[in-house]
């Protein structure tokens, strides 16, 4: 798969990005650079994202065990499927750019 880059600035959402949940192994990395004073934290959810009734400001968004209320660059991964994962900024003003890989896809 290619890089996905998804960034935000202050305390906003990032759009989501939704994930392959039929490839095998699963497996997504990603890490997230901060450039100034941000607050973040990762975000996935199991709900349905390519039902046309997907409303990411209603959806079920679990925090990522570890990359939680961070404030200096990260890297993660998940070995398990989610249906799509996001960045929140929880408070700052400065930029965090989450960049995501997953295996098995081109």
């Amino acid at each position: 798969m290619r890089p996905i880059v998804l960034s935000i600035v202050g305390a906003t959402n990032s759009p989501v990005s939704p994930m392959n949940i039929n490839t095998s192994p699963f497996n997504v990395g990603f890490e997230v650079v901060v450039t100034g004073t941000i607050n973040y934290t990762i975000q996935h959810t199991f709900d349905n994202v390519w039902s046309s009734e997907f409303d990411p400001s209603t959806a079920n968004w679990f925090d990522h065990p570890t990359i939680a209320a961070q404030s200096t660059s990260k890297d993660g991964n998940y070995a398990f499927p989610v249906a799509a994962i996001c960045i929140k900024g929880n408070s700052g003003g400065g930029t965090a750019t989450l960049t995501l890989l997953q295996a098995g896809i081109q």
